[in-house]
């Protein structure tokens, strides 16, 4: 039986008929003049590709030659196919946590390195990659070179009024790389994570572990108001926070356990409330933690005094599955989803970059299972992966970008958002585009009769794992990783037009057209 003719992105109660080849050409000539008029034609498409190769021969390197979309379907791969009708999230960026020991060693370098550095990374002109969201850490986090929160008081002692509260490190080194970042992008989008409040306001006394005592929730929400006063004073507009980073884990220093119903309790009674008494509208993030317990956030979305205080929930990847994003979404379609931290490393000599994996992983799925953002873990490591904290830093979260003073060594994060964050610009909206498991149409001719034609639908699992967006620019960018061992390539199917694709096995394409 021979396939004539792709016709769909997906196939939902099609009524099967018997169609000749004349009313074939009938229904095809009245559907053409139909999308005529509806859509104007534009000229043939031209899209161009941007590639990172396994071998890394090239990495996020645009290519040459442009690819030409025709009229003709052609043979040979399998079709994804492009629904700009389908409209999903909008996106609010791609992007790494700045952490203090990142900013202490971008401090480190010469000023001419650090501007190159940074252009590099939030710049979208020529090569440079474009970030545009950013994870800050309110205090410090485990990837500092000590703790310190902004209110540490001697033992014994409180600070209820929060006279002593100073931003402190942060302005040796966070804030004037945040100041030297919002030059080049006075846009980014910006969240803030606390790892710890002060040691006072802890059921344990220490930085490590233990909870937040039920008497200190009044002043602990006035230290998030305090933190975002002050680093708005210094010119940094904090769009989001969470409120506790890894709430369920007390293996990090700094660290601290809250459970669903402490969070729900903190920020509707509290946090939420002094918020909008002080007439600020970053948004509460909740959450902030694994896929293996969407549990948590919708046992807070639950409750909804506390649910209209929050804008969205924020997740982590290292346990559970990527779908659990679409299990909350489902159930609360009007609250947002954030990804907001996961660590990608890689041997530092490695021959080979396992590119399609992480991209399929970081960016394809995470964007379609709804979230707004992707946040990686974390902007720069030293070639010891150091600063962290002893007894629960991190001695094997690489960055982006290895430091050894000025010399900067890209790695394997860097170039999975670099596949995302230069084209996918904030304001960009998901569409549609075919995803492994979508039933497609085809036109076959009949065994019997060669004069008939009839339609056959087909589970389209071979699909390469894509994700699609229009951007406020007026482009659509599609992202492919060819995570198989055989498949070469590929047709892209848009507006009735189509390109021919080459995507050796392991590697990941970026495309971007003007429509």
């Amino acid at each position: 039986m021979k396939r004539l003719v792709l016709t769909a992105l997906a196939f939902a109660g099609l009524a099967i008929q018997t169609v000749t080849p004349a009313m074939a050409q009938q229904n095809s000539m009245r559907q053409n003049a139909s999308q005529q008029s509806a859509t104007p034609q534009t000229n043939t498409i031209e899209a161009e590709a941007w590639i990172t190769r396994p071998d890394r021969s090239e990495l996020f390197r645009p290519q040459q030659e442009t690819i030409q979309f025709t009229t003709r379907a052609g043979r040979g791969g399998t079709t994804i196919v492009i629904d700009e009708s389908l409209r999903m999230q909008s996106v609010d960026g791609f992007g790494f946590a700045l952490t203090g020991g990142s900013a202490e060693l971008m401090m480190m370098m010469t000023p001419a390195a650090r501007t190159a550095l940074l252009q590099d990374l939030f710049r979208t002109d020529g090569e440079n990659i474009g970030v545009s969201y950013v994870r800050l850490t309110i205090g410090a986090s485990d990837l500092n070179s000590f703790v310190f929160s902004y209110d540490d008081m001697p033992a014994g002692e409180t600070d209820m009024q929060l006279a002593k509260f100073d931003l402190g490190q942060d302005k040796k080194d966070v804030i004037p790389v945040m100041k030297e970042i919002l030059a080049i992008c006075p846009d980014i989008e910006i969240m803030a994570s606390p790892w710890s409040p002060p040691v006072w306001m802890k059921t344990n006394d220490r930085v490590k572990a233990g909870g937040l005592q039920e008497q200190y929730h009044d002043v602990y929400a006035r230290y998030f108001v305090k933190y975002l006063q002050a680093m708005r004073a210094e010119g940094i507009d904090i769009d989001a926070i969470t409120i506790q980073n890894e709430p369920l884990n007390a293996n990090n220093t700094p660290s601290m356990r809250m459970s669903a119903q402490e969070q729900a309790a903190f920020i509707k009674n509290h946090l939420g409330p002094q918020l909008r008494s002080n007439g600020l509208d970053t948004k509460i993030v909740l959450f902030d933690h694994n896929l293996d317990r969407p549990d948590y956030p919708l046992t807070v979305l639950n409750d909804p005094e506390a649910a209209a205080y929050v804008d969205g929930s924020g997740f982590h990847h290292y346990g559970g599955e990527m779908s659990a994003m679409s299990v909350v979404h489902a159930a609360f379609p009007d609250k947002a989803l954030y990804f907001t931290e996961q660590m990608i490393v890689e041997r530092p000599d490695s021959e080979r970059i396992d590119i399609a994996a992480q991209v399929k992983r970081m960016i394809v799925d995470v964007t379609r299972n709804w979230s707004r953002n992707v946040l990686l873990w974390n902007f720069a490591a030293d070639p010891l992966n150091d600063p962290h904290t002893d007894d629960g830093g991190c001695p094997m979260c690489q960055g982006a970008v290895t430091l050894d003073g000025d010399k900067v060594s890209k790695n394997l994060a860097y170039y999975v958002i670099a596949h995302a964050s230069k084209f996918v610009r904030p304001g960009s909206v998901r569409i549609g585009s075919t995803n492994p498991g979508d039933m497609s149409v085809a036109l076959t001719t009949d065994e019997e009769r060669r004069e008939v034609l009839r339609v056959a639908t087909y589970d389209n699992f071979a699909v390469l794992p894509n994700v699609a967006f229009r951007t406020p620019e007026g482009k659509i960018v599609l992202i492919v990783a060819n995570n198989t061992w055989n498949t070469g390539s590929f047709r892209i199917q848009f507006r009735s037009q189509y390109a021919s694709v080459r995507l050796e096995p392991g590697a990941v394409g970026t495309y971007v057209w003007d429509f």
